[in-house]
């Protein structure tokens, strides 16, 4: 097989909803790169989300905040940012709406004030995963274990700012309030809405991607995409083969061009192994 390039996204297709790596991802990971394959994450995540247990897998690199940052084998290939004084905005009509929040940076997660406090619930919702009693135990602590809270909220080194929507009204207000910026949401299993996220326009995963292969020199014809979600969808439409999870969501399943098991069903290995990556 021609080398391929495999775009993986991280929460629900890499690791499941309570930051779990199942051992069979990343054996599936290694033998790929040993058979001559890349294996790049493509995630919302900022850089200081992929943690040193996820790193340590040993990508080819890394594309993040939905395709505001982009490194390849150490080098950094994009990074876009909020201006200082979009944030300022931002932040701003988040604390006159009474909506906790934080900033997503390569140089941390800086939290609002009181989103430790107010986050129990929804991250109880985010991790509410096939009913697992788990859930319950489930804390910002414990979902975002490197958040940092006390420092200064105005930052130009800013990729995207995700925050606790009170409800979907806060989201449309958003929307409303910053129509030069792109307003969406994102949530768990079953993709309920329960953040709201600020970015960027004309910034997503299947855009990112085309850079990435730009600087590589690489044909789209030689690539793979695997997803869970709604942002996933332009990824795999763009691909030569685009790979649903079996926790995905109805939409994405619907126009994969193949179904995998779930991420705690060996979900990546065994779609690895039908398509001879492995």
């Amino acid at each position: 097989m021609n080398s391929k390039i495999i775009f993986l996204d991280v929460d629900g297709t890499l690791v499941d909803y309570h930051n779990h790596l199942p051992e069979s991802a990343v054996q599936a990971i290694h033998k790929a790169q040993e058979n001559g394959h890349q294996v790049y994450t493509v995630t919302g995540r900022a850089k200081a989300e992929m943690y040193a247990y996820i790193l340590a897998i040993g990508f080819d690199g890394y594309i993040g905040g939905n395709g505001s940052c982009i490194e390849s084998k150490g080098q950094v290939v994009k990074e876009k940012t909020l201006s200082a004084e979009d944030t300022q905005q931002i932040v701003d009509w988040l604390k006159n709406r009474g909506l906790e929040f934080y900033l997503e940076s390569n140089n941390g997660l800086f939290a609002s004030e009181n989103f430790a406090s107010r986050g129990v619930k929804t991250v109880q919702e985010y991790t509410a995963y096939k009913d697992k009693p788990s859930a319950q135990y489930a804390t910002p602590a414990t979902v975002f274990p490197d958040m940092i809270y006390g420092e200064s909220l105005y930052r130009g080194d800013v990729n995207k700012i995700s925050f606790i929507l009170d409800s979907y009204d806060d989201y449309l207000a958003a929307q409303e309030k910053f129509p030069s910026l792109k307003v969406g949401t994102w949530g768990g299993a079953g993709e309920k809405a329960l953040f709201g996220d600020i970015a960027l326009k004309d910034i997503d995963k299947a855009v990112a991607i085309d850079e990435l292969l730009d600087f590589l020199a690489k044909n789209v014809e030689d690539t793979f995409a695997f997803g869970d979600a709604k942002v996933d969808i332009p990824m795999l439409d763009h691909c030569q083969i685009g790979v649903a999870m079996g926790n995905g969501g109805k939409e994405i399943k619907e126009m994969a061009d193949y179904i995998t098991a779930s991420v705690e069903d060996d979900g990546l290995y065994k779609a690895f192994e039908h398509f001879q990556i492995i």
